[in-house]
């Protein structure tokens, strides 16, 4: 018995290989055979009429991809919303199925056209009326999706595509009769293979293996209970057989060379309304703006980068590029995500970039009140490095304690509202954390090019290099060093028992002597193994001087340990005399702050050492504050921790032999950071020499 469906489709008179638009036609321009194609286009043809109705739209010259009739629009029901394709090479297509829609009392909706959208082969109805499947990233742009959910009044799901390959939704999704859906996982992002996961049971999930759906099994005609395809693997035609589906195979060969398939040469117009559902679409779109060197700061490309990266679209809606190299640039930006959840966190990196929310301007930001201490709201902002501002009572308030990782809580003080940064734990009752992206912004600084380039020193090349020529960088880390000690600025240091077994302990010390190191923040570790140099003239039990292990060196630290133990801290016996000469001694003897945090592996430990990972936290915190340089050296989990609390603005040096650590600072975001893969010994022998440079000439000219 033949079915009411009705399915419409172009005959093959004008098909070949004439361009590539896909990967698909990539070596196979004029590799077609024509009378190979149009043998298999019959019996595609005649296998579907003998299960339903087949109407033919006339073939035109010059347009060999009329033939893939499923991008001729999107139909429901008695309303088609027409394509609008993205290539030059088909948009020609566009009037003639036009014609044909209207020829036949269809009522035509056409999107701008500008925006680029591709009829069923990116959009799917669910077999069962229930919503419309639509994919994007590609072909099709998701600003077209609300445009669907509108003129057909149905509910709208947003796919993204992440394999060029499957560069329409049906070459590697097809939903099926009874709420079965047949696709390819490997073709979507995580987040859309999670929303598939959510709307469609596992018992109802038919997920096929790459090597089918390389064949375009998805890429499939439903009818009913059959479903007709190019090519299937045994298994997967037994798979759909045990849950009611005959699958008929019909070679398309010729087609693939285009990318098509089955599906792609034919066009559903028979498509059953349901009534009682109604238009409702995730999607979400705002207008941000970014001012700044846009262009040669790259601002303007990491924002739409990032926007299509986390899974949305944009459009460029202004763009005033500045008149001179110092004139600054502004930019508005339509952004739209999937839904709400991807929009928070497009938004947020764009805030990272300085983007406003332009809305924002006249929205204050969404606060929710604490309700139980160190417990931040579901939704809570995560603060970033860079200085931020929230709108509360239609002004811009200022966040105090800027860091990254934390909640920006909001409390009532008699100088009024205060924001701040806090850690989730120590958030408490009363205060109110801010929530969602309303209402926020960062301040990015807006060098020009100019100034940046005729800086005496610049982190503005930030990034990690092994090949990086160490001199040069030591030459600007000395140079800075200077200045920050010539303005009595604030120098940290972060450092790893690795500066001592290096022998780099002593050129350390004297930078705390010689007044560049205000601070110093490290573990138990780097305290024990330079004290125990200065007392036994070894670090874990090697003989600094001779490089070679000693007779019981194995129990050095540990009676070293016991020794500070005895006196009851460093200073005391630094003061005692026990003590006489290295870091530890030269931070008591200059009075230079230090924290050294404890961990599981301290054995011990010193009783300086604060085994309280909370409180260690609090104490490197109240150090870093201030600071004009974190000196970070050959320490992983220290140097991170640090990083995590230090604002923008704060010129970070990161000296690691392990590439790892270097890039994991560096990924940080903060342009004002620099990482050095070398041997930190060295690093500080070079430093030293560099700072001898530069201080002899300027003490003989003041004195």
């Amino acid at each position: 018995m033949v079915s009411q469906i009705r399915f419409l489709m172009c005959a093959p008179d004008h098909y070949d290989v004439d361009y590539v638009i896909n990967p698909w036609m990539e070596g196979n321009i004029h590799k077609s055979s024509r009378d190979r194609a149009v043998e298999q286009w019959n019996k595609l043809y005649n296998v579907i009429k003998e299960h339903a109705i087949v109407d033919l739209v006339k073939p035109q010259p010059g347009w060999p991809d009329m033939v893939f009739s499923a991008n001729a629009g999107l139909v429901l029901g008695e309303n088609v919303v027409l394509s609008r394709f993205l290539h030059k090479e088909r948009q020609g297509e566009e009037p003639y199925f036009q014609q044909w829609f209207e020829n036949n009392g269809y009522h035509v909706d056409t999107l701008p056209k500008e925006l680029p959208f591709e009829g069923a082969g990116d959009a799917l109805l669910d077999r069962e009326g229930r919503w419309l499947w639509a994919g994007y990233g590609f072909r099709s742009e998701l600003d077209s999706h609300p445009y669907l959910a509108k003129w057909l009044d149905i509910e709208v799901i947003s796919l993204r595509l992440m394999d060029e390959r499957f560069y329409h939704l049906d070459t590697c999704f097809c939903p099926l009769a009874n709420g079965y859906l047949l696709y390819y996982p490997g073709a979507f992002d995580s987040y859309s293979n999670r929303v598939i996961e959510m709307r469609v049971a596992p018992e109802k999930r038919i997920a096929i293996q790459e090597a089918d759906a390389v064949n375009f099994a998805c890429n499939a005609v439903n009818i009913e209970h059959i479903v007709i395809m190019n090519k299937a693997s045994e298994s997967l035609k037994s798979r759909l057989a045990e849950v009611g589906f005959q699958v008929i195979e019909t070679p398309l060969t010729e087609f693939l060379k285009a990318g098509g398939a089955a599906k792609c040469l034919t066009l559903r117009v028979t498509e059953p309304v349901r009534e009682e559902l109604h238009a409702t679409t995730q999607v979400e779109s705002r207008v941000i703006r970014l001012e700044g060197h846009l262009l040669d700061a790259g601002l303007i490309n990491r924002a739409l980068d990032s926007i299509v990266e986390m899974g949305g679209s944009f459009q460029v809606l202004k763009f005033n590029l500045g008149e001179q190299r110092q004139s600054t640039s502004a930019a508005e930006v339509r952004v739209t995500a999937p839904s709400h959840e991807v929009m928070e966190e497009i938004i947020s990196q764009l805030i990272d970039l300085g983007a406003v929310d332009l809305p924002q301007d006249e929205r204050d930001a969404k606060l929710e009140p604490i309700v139980q201490a160190g417990v931040a709201p579901d939704d809570f902002y995560v603060s970033t490095i860079y200085p931020t501002e929230i709108r509360v009572n239609g002004k811009w308030l200022k966040v105090q304690n800027q860091r990254m990782d934390a909640a920006i809580a909001i409390s009532q003080t008699s100088d009024g509202l205060v924001a701040r940064c806090k850690l989730v734990r120590d958030l408490e009752i009363g205060e109110s954390a801010l929530v969602d992206v309303q209402g926020i912004r960062t301040v990015r600084k807006t060098e020009s090019r100019e100034q940046r380039n005729t800086q005496e020193f610049s982190f503005m090349s930030a990034g990690v290099s092994s090949e990086r020529r160490v001199e040069l960088v030591v030459e600007q880390v000395a140079w800075e060093m200077r200045k920050i000690k010539d303005s009595g600025g604030k120098v940290v240091v972060t450092a790893g028992p690795v500066v001592i077994h290096t022998g780099g302990g002593e050129h350390l010390a004297r930078l705390i002597r010689e007044g560049y190191i205000q601070a110093l923040l490290g573990g138990n570790a780097i305290a024990v193994h330079d004290i125990e140099q200065n007392i036994l003239g070894t670090s874990l039990g090697v003989d600094m001087k001779r490089g070679v292990a000693v007779h019981g060196g194995h129990r050095h630290h540990l009676k070293v340990i016991n020794t500070i133990r005895r006196f009851g801290s460093i200073a005391n016996a630094v003061e005692a005399g026990a003590v006489n000469g290295g870091v530890m001694y030269e931070c008591v003897k200059n009075n230079i702050p230090f924290s050294l945090a404890g961990s599981i592996r301290d054995d011990g430990p010193l009783p300086d050492t604060q085994p309280n990972m909370i409180l260690a936290q609090q104490e490197y915190a109240k150090l870093v504050h201030g600071a004009d340089m974190v000196l970070m050296l050959s320490s992983m989990l220290h140097s991170i921790g640090v990083g995590n609390m230090t604002p923008a603005g704060v010129k970070m040096v990161c000296v690691d032999i392990n590439p790892a650590v270097v890039t994991k600072l560096s990924d940080r975001g903060s342009i004002e950071s620099v990482g050095v893969v070398t041997d930190v010994g060295l690093f500080l022998s070079l430093l030293i020499q560099q700072l001898d440079k530069l201080t002899s000439p300027y003490v003989a000219n003041v004195g």
